[in-house]
């Protein structure tokens, strides 16, 4: 077995009452980090993309709440604490890991909140410290699961960003292909660009070179070819909410590859730590769908691609219905069709049964049509 890859990538970090974070709307090009002294600086990052990914968003939360705690004085708690909680909700809507971090600081603050405030400052300090670790566990234990599903040689598509950028570290979509590296398989991956905003082609692509996994980019609207011509065997995207139906919201774009890898009969494994599964939302349908700025879209950068005065959608997300879905891999196991009875049962840790062979290797053709030589590794 090969030894551990070490993810070169920090994304957010508690630092002597700061909150640290990589700047991600400037890489490749620019390997900067912030440090945020207010909650107010943090819930703005949030918002303006400074950071981004479900769980790295719920992290963030949880240090800007415990940030925010710092100034307040006794007579201020109660009603500050609650701003505080709802300015960091107000950020981002689709992203469920955002409001479960807010709920499970709510949570600590109210067992807590008649000791005295240096007491309650540590305590919610050490449950959003402790939620940034036990974020990089998950990753890591849903990493294991998932790369159980992919054999030797296994050629991975992979949409947006769900790597060591979109968490605390190490990552989710990204985690499986790291825990099957790790385990000695040969692994390559393609990555979408993900338009508007770049994420696959600024963030996923730093991040498998930053760590020498052999990758190719490609634009959106090539993966129907790269599938056609039998050159991906299965595809690992993230979430950024999962309904108890299994229905999955992810980044714009990811809906389009779902449909194309049924189409093609290649599996489509999400990755969706357990604080990302809202068992309280019964189907897609309910996700709220966050509307972005038409800068994304018009605009790469500084550079206006669109004429002045056209008119724009920008739907951050969109949602993959659970009949498109081959499997939901969590830190606690993997779920399976029908997700109304196996995600509740992975949620809360109960046992499930012992998983099929992978189909994520091709033996040589699909769908009538000769296997794509791989890429040079």
């Amino acid at each position: 077995m090969q030894q551990p890859r070490r993810t070169r990538v920090r994304t957010i970090e508690w630092n002597n009452g700061r909150v640290v974070m990589i700047d991600q709307r400037l890489l490749p090009t620019r390997e900067v980090y912030r440090v945020y002294g207010t909650y107010r600086e943090v819930a703005r990052a949030i918002k303006e993309m400074v950071i981004r990914g479900a769980p790295a968003i719920g992290v963030a939360a949880a240090m800007g709440i415990a940030l925010g705690v710092r100034s307040l004085r006794r007579e201020e708690l109660h009603r500050e604490f609650d701003r505080i909680c709802r300015t960091f909700a107000a950020t981002r809507p689709t992203a469920v890991n955002l409001f479960w971090a807010i709920e499970r600081m709510r949570r600590v603050y109210a067992e807590n909140q008649n000791r005295d405030v240096e007491t309650l400052r540590l305590v919610l300090e050490r449950e959003a410290r402790a939620i940034h670790e036990e974020d990089i566990a998950a990753n890591r234990a849903l990493g294991a699961h998932g790369a159980a599903l992919l054999e030797d040689g296994t050629s991975v598509l992979t949409h947006c960003n769900a790597g060591a950028l979109a968490t605390a570290g190490y990552g989710t979509a990204l985690g499986v292909i790291r825990a099957a590296i790790e385990a000695g398989k040969r692994i390559s991956v393609y990555c979408t660009e993900t338009r508007p905003f770049l994420q696959g082609a600024r963030l996923t692509a730093w991040e498998l070179k930053k760590d020498q996994i052999p990758a190719t980019l490609l634009t959106d609207s090539m993966v129907g070819h790269f599938m056609k011509e039998g050159a991906i065997d299965c595809v690992v995207v993230g979430t950024d909410r999962t309904a108890a139906n299994g229905d999955v919201a992810n980044k714009i774009g990811t809906y389009t590859v779902a449909v194309l890898a049924h189409r093609h009969g290649i599996p489509f494994y999400v990755a969706a730590p357990t604080s990302s599964i809202d068992l309280g939302c019964p189907r897609g349908g309910k996700i709220p769908i966050e509307e972005r700025d038409s800068r994304e879209v018009t605009h790469i950068f500084d550079r206006q691609i669109a004429p002045s005065g056209i008119k724009i959608a920008n739907p951050a997300f969109d949602v993959t219905p659970h009949d498109l879905v081959t499997a939901i891999i969590t830190e606690r196991g993997i779920a399976r069709p029908p997700y109304w009875r196996s995600l509740p049962r992975v949620v809360k840790g109960e046992a499930v049964r012992a998983e099929p062979k992978s189909r994520a290797k091709s033996s040589g053709k699909r769908e009538g049509h000769e296997k794509a030589r791989r890429p040079a590794r």
